[in-house]
């Protein structure tokens, strides 16, 4: 038969009140890890705070104009300036585009459109290309001196001032000699386009010959519509 020591009794009645204890003492501890919230992180410094210079500072306080936000200007339409070759013994459908008078000439004629010799016999004609009566730029019309009608016999007769009237497309161009020059035949400086509203008439220079081209220069003076009730459209 075995003896049990008193000793032996005692652990056995001690040691699971022990593990209860440490069991209780670690849940515990668990718990309180659970339920126990962090310290909020350290709050983040604001950015560094730059001066702007003088001038940007100046900038971005002030509003933006209207001039700084509406897009560019469009430019204006270059002015009619690619005058056609000339093409003197070719064809072309006669059209009338208006008339032209000269009181010092005593001309009332009506105007063409082209340069070829067929709408030149007929008469005064608008060289295509070149401005048109009343617009910005160089109008150019050429005529004969002898041969058919001779719109132009006394071409060298005008002087400055005297008028030259262009009645096209409803309205009633004026313009007034400015000055003239004997040129050769390649001149073609003369229907060079101008930035202002000019014309110039040409002819063939002795009547009778071809050697050269008499040439009056003309700038505008007015411009009229001539639809009823329109109002003027370029001082007189």
């Amino acid at each position: 038969m075995r003896v049990v020591s008193r000793r032996d009794v005692s652990l056995r009645r001690v040691l699971p009140f022990t593990s209860v204890v440490l069991t209780a003492t670690i849940v515990g501890q668990g718990v309180v890890l659970a339920t126990t919230a962090l310290p909020p992180p350290p709050p983040t410094p604001p950015p560094p705070v730059v001066a702007l210079p003088t001038e940007l500072a100046a900038l971005a306080r002030r509003p933006f104009t209207l001039d700084e936000v509406r897009p560019p200007p469009t430019p204006a339409p270059a002015p009619r300036g690619n005058p056609v070759a000339p093409n003197d013994y070719g064809t072309e459908p006669y059209v009338v585009i208006g008339s032209i008078e000269i009181p010092r000439l005593g001309l009332a004629a009506p105007l063409g459109e082209g340069i070829a010799l067929t709408t030149i016999d007929r008469g005064p004609s608008h060289w295509p290309g070149t401005a048109m009566p009343g617009d910005t730029g160089n109008v150019v019309i050429a005529g004969h001196r002898v041969t058919h009608s001779a719109p132009f016999r006394k071409i060298d007769k005008l002087e400055e001032g005297d008028e030259v009237i262009f009645s096209t497309e409803g309205r009633r161009s004026t313009y007034r000699v400015t000055g003239s020059e004997v040129v050769t035949p390649d001149a073609m400086r003369i229907v060079d386009q101008t930035p202002d509203a000019t014309a110039t008439l040409f002819a063939c220079h002795p009547p009778g010959s071809a050697r050269y081209r008499y040439v009056v220069k003309l700038a505008l003076d007015s411009v009229n519509s001539t639809r009823p009730g329109s109002p003027i459209l370029l001082g007189s």
